[in-house]
């Protein structure tokens, strides 16, 4: 075994003198805030046009053929569709860099002017990449919508944006189209051709329907080669963002070329060694701050970029043919970002198939993962370990990831530290939002400590203000608590057309602007935040305990019974419940532990059975309790629903964020009778 030097480090120290409601900083950047990735790189434009310099001939961009295309009808008369698909193929920064060129002076001759929106609606690929990269180069500011988002999101963001011009792929085009009729000022509808059959038959007379090719094409044409661009400066926006909108309707963060390049600035110092021979995989959606400040940070530094989806990521993902290659088999990457939803898919998979193996291998699973874990956090490495038990775990994500950047909700410490010795890579869990261009915190690679998100960025500082009704202070001890402000050139400039909610959220405060999180945090002894709490979750029961519903269903979903998960709580009762989507293979093996023989085509009644409701409930108050809940907090009542929670059911954000009023509403019935 090799032993690594393991002390303990200030991160970070506050401001001033120093109290509890002091603005942290870290340590390494306590005299300034950093503000660009390079001196002389003033917006994202620049940052892509020096990639293009130093790194012109080598790989940008890799997408896989689809070598055979199968579908398979299923019982319920759903149609799944499974691919092979070959090698990756790549394209270069300078091919990159030309068809960057091309397709912003052909926006230019479709008639689209500096400072004009420009709509990306599209699902995760190198084209996407390629438009906004346009868009920053030509100074188009880009409004970004889920591909995942409702119809009436879609309407609601196209319309208050008012954009004319709309770049989507060819997978959203129908539902789209059927949409036109309620968007009037669109005017030019641009597809990311691939090769696939497009109908344009029955579009409005006043829109125009273009290829991205031929968009090319056009601004190719020596007549339409305008050499003088405008270039942005960092004022411009650059991003309209819409969030999912999980409290009601997507919400536009509009982020300067100023402030995405502090937030990348503060990123790209916590990846070390960021160099073109790491690999990153691209597969989480590019209408999300995480996944599109990390791209641009790959191409910043040279990295190429191998482009996935999640029903594509491995070799069991629901669309790669059986005995095919999944996309991170195939890529072998370095490096990747992921959301605990991912992570706690893989953490229940391994262990489910280790339950579901022999006596014998269980226990020497089960013993090598305690003997790493505690070998891991003393210092020492564990390489035989590494080799012999976790190397075929590693290989479901290709087997050679060296780090992973978790974001978008709180990581459990559980999957946290399954992630640490089985996939054997540092895992870095961040806290930022879309206000904050996804910066605020994030872990060190050496700092191995769980259910914390590491310290303040080298562009922002960050301070906990008073929350009084919820019971936190900045002069609680041993820790200062209370609701996270973030503060530095990397928060946005506001809402889109919303001057009042802006006025709420963002603050300006000893000349610096600041945005309100609402999120509760505590400040650990070496600086680093840990969440844990949000004033919006929390919820004060009839005997006064307060309950942090994110927090029951961080510590309850990683149960294997569980695919979602949404905890409710009634001020006038004195327990929580709970709302549970299960995961159908578990349950149906819970049921017939319990001679229940129902079989699974029938769902409903299996979900509405009540002797396998209460042995659910039982199991859940256990992982509660080994996930040392409380016992207020632990559910005393639970529903199974049968009902999967998508984007289409309006239960579920398109970033699959609960939202919380809908589901209520949904099954108010249900919360009645488990009260009752």
């Amino acid at each position: 075994m090799i032993k690594r030097l393991v002390t303990f480090i200030f991160q970070a120290r506050a401001l001033g003198d120093g109290d509890g409601g002091a603005p942290y900083r870290s340590v390494d950047c306590f005299d300034h805030l950093t503000t660009s990735p390079f001196p002389d790189c003033v917006t994202l434009d620049d940052l892509f046009t020096q990639a293009v310099h130093r790194f012109g001939p080598l790989n940008c961009f890799g997408t896989r053929e689809v070598v055979k295309e199968e579908e398979k009808p299923q019982e319920d008369g759903k149609v799944f569709q499974e691919l092979l698909l070959g090698e990756y193929h790549w394209t270069t920064f300078d091919e990159v860099s030309q068809r960057v060129n091309t397709f912003g002076q052909g926006l230019l001759a479709l008639g689209l002017k500096p400072r004009e929106y420009l709509l990306i609606f599209a699902e995760t690929r190198k084209e996407w990449m390629i438009a906004i990269q346009a868009a920053f180069k030509f100074n188009f500011p880009v409004v970004t919508l889920y591909a995942t988002l409702g119809d009436e999101a879609i309407v609601h963001g196209v319309n208050e944006a008012e954009v004319e011009y709309v770049i989507t792929c060819t997978e959203l085009l129908s539902n789209f189209k059927s949409l036109l009729g309620d968007m009037p000022t669109v005017r030019h509808v641009i597809y990311m051709d691939d090769g696939k059959k497009v109908d344009s038959d029955n579009l409005p007379n006043n829109v125009h329907f273009h290829s991205m090719s031929s968009v090319q094409e056009l601004g190719a044409q020596p007549n339409n080669q305008n050499p003088e661009i405008r270039k942005p400066t960092r004022e411009d926006v650059a991003v309209i963002m819409y969030t999912s909108g999980s409290t009601g309707p997507p919400k536009g963060v509009m982020m300067s070329h100023g402030n995405l390049m502090c937030g990348l600035s503060a990123q790209i110092q916590r990846v070390t060694g960021l160099c073109p021979s790491d690999i990153y995989i691209g597969y989480l959606p590019l209408a999300h701050v995480l996944e599109l400040t990390c791209e641009i940070s790959c191409n910043a530094y040279g990295v190429p970029i191998g482009y996935s989806s999640a029903q594509t990521l491995t070799d069991q993902s629901s669309k790669i043919m059986k005995g095919s290659l999944g996309d991170a088999s195939e890529l072998k990457p370095t490096l990747m970002a992921a959301v605990p939803l991912i992570m706690d898919r893989l953490y229940k998979a391994v262990w489910t198939k280790v339950n579901e193996g022999s006596r014998l291998k269980k226990a020497l699973f089960t013993m090598a993962y305690e003997y790493k874990k505690k070998n891991l956090f003393q210092g020492y490495d564990t390489p035989l370990c590494d080799k012999y038990v976790f190397q075929k775990i590693r290989d479901i994500l290709g087997g050679r990831i060296r780090l992973m950047l978790s974001g978008g909700a709180p990581l459990s410490p559980d999957t946290h530290c399954f992630m640490n010795i089985c996939f054997c890579c540092s895992v870095g869990q961040g806290y930022g939002l879309t206000e904050t261009c996804g910066a605020g915190t994030v872990q060190e690679t050496s700092d191995l400590s769980l259910g914390r998100c590491g310290s303040p960025l080298f562009c922002n500082q960050v301070k906990l203000i008073d929350w009084v009704e919820g019971g936190y202070t900045t002069n609680d001890k041993p820790y200062p608590r209370g609701e996270i402000l973030v503060g530095g050139g990397n928060v946005a400039l506001g809402y889109f057309k919303q001057p009042e909610k802006t006025a709420a959220d963002f603050i300006e405060c000893d000349g610096m602007r600041w945005f309100c999180s609402g999120d509760i945090g505590q400040w650990h002894s070496d600086g680093c935040l840990e969440i844990i709490d949000r004033k919006k979750d929390l919820v004060k029961l009839q005997a006064g305990e307060y309950v942090a519903l994110s927090k029951v269903e961080t510590v309850l979903k990683l149960s294997n019974l569980v695919d979602n998960i949404c905890a409710y709580a009634d001020s006038t009762k004195l327990f929580p419940v709970c709302l549970i989507v299960p995961n159908d293979k578990c349950l149906v093996a819970l049921a017939h532990t319990l001679g229940i023989t129902v079989a699974i085509d029938n769902w409903t009644q299996l979900c509405d059975n009540m002797d396998v409701e209460k042995a659910v409930l039982k199991e859940l108050q256990v992982q509660g309790r080994k996930g040392k809940l409380a016992n207020f907090e632990i559910p005393k009542r639970v529903k199974l629903c049968a009902e999967l929670w998508t984007p289409d059911t309006g239960l579920v954000t398109a970033a699959f964020k609960l939202k919380r009023k809908q589901i209520q509403t949904h099954y108010e019935s249900d919360i009645n009778r488990m009260y009752a």
